[in-house]
């Protein structure tokens, strides 16, 4: 599945890159693929809660500098100095053309972890109303990373094929800011992660229990996002199952 996703991205910018640096893709994949499959169960056995995925950034920042990337790490910076952003961005430039951004996630979910995987998580961490939690990464973002750095190994071995920038971004708290924070993308972005240079096109992507393995789903435009929550109070009487108009609220 890792060497699936990568190929997905490197399809996706295959107007980036020439023809034959598509055909050495696969031989670079068939070398590295062991490299990204360890990255992913590292990153599994090791997850972070939003606001709190400082270990991640560093190991993801590093990785990125060794391969040739211009980094920028705690980018989305907070109005408040006890906030702290863990969003990292990194860039390649290979003269004029396109600015192609390719995104994912950092942060894990307040969930506990029972597959029974020789690498599943056992990472209890404090949340930040100071209670203590499991952790793991249940919603991919740990494959996503992988993913991602796949895509950013060839492309860096690919880099005189190259026609354009590329910027990579690695976003902190996507599974919402704690209670009373901003965070995530919309700090990013007000801190210019889309200017100098400008991007021109982003590419997203996100691994799907229910799709059949094999395959790539894909669209333009926005995909699985914008996610709102919100209480409603119902006012009514008791009312049975089998006569439910009975519970209507009289006037």
């Amino acid at each position: 599945m890792k060497r699936l996703g990568v190929l997905a991205f490197l399809f996706s910018l295959s107007t980036a890159i020439t023809a034959s640096a598509q055909q050495s893709i696969d031989g670079l994949l068939d070398r590295d693929i062991a490299q990204l499959v360890s990255t992913y169960k590292m990153l599994h056995a090791a997850p972070e809660l939003s606001h709190h995925e400082e270990k991640t950034a560093a190991f993801v920042a590093s990785q990125l500098r060794a391969l040739g990337y211009t980094v920028t790490e705690r980018v989305g910076k907070y109005a408040q100095p006890e906030w702290t952003s863990y969003g990292v961005v990194a860039v390649m430039k290979n003269g004029a053309g396109p600015t192609v951004l390719v995104r994912t996630e950092l942060d894990a979910l307040p969930v506990e972890e029972k597959t029974g995987l020789a690498y599943a998580s056992t990472v209890k961490a404090k949340n930040d109303a100071g209670q203590e939690v499991s952790v793991m990464h249940a919603c991919g973002h740990d494959s996503h990373i992988a993913i991602l750095m796949g895509v950013a190994d060839v492309l860096s071995k690919n880099r005189a094929e190259l026609r354009g920038t590329v910027k990579f971004l690695f976003q902190p708290a996507e599974e919402g800011p704690p209670e009373g924070e901003e965070g995530g993308a919309a700090l990013m972005v007000k801190d210019g992660v889309l200017d100098n240079p400008k991007v021109d096109v982003i590419f997203g992507l996100h691994i799907s229990s229910t799709d059949r393995v094999g395959n790539i789903g894909y669209r333009q435009g926005g995909i699985m996002a914008a996610q709102d929550s919100y209480w409603i109070k119902v006012k009514g009487r008791q009312a049975h199952g089998a006569s439910p108009w009975s519970g209507m609220a009289t006037r």
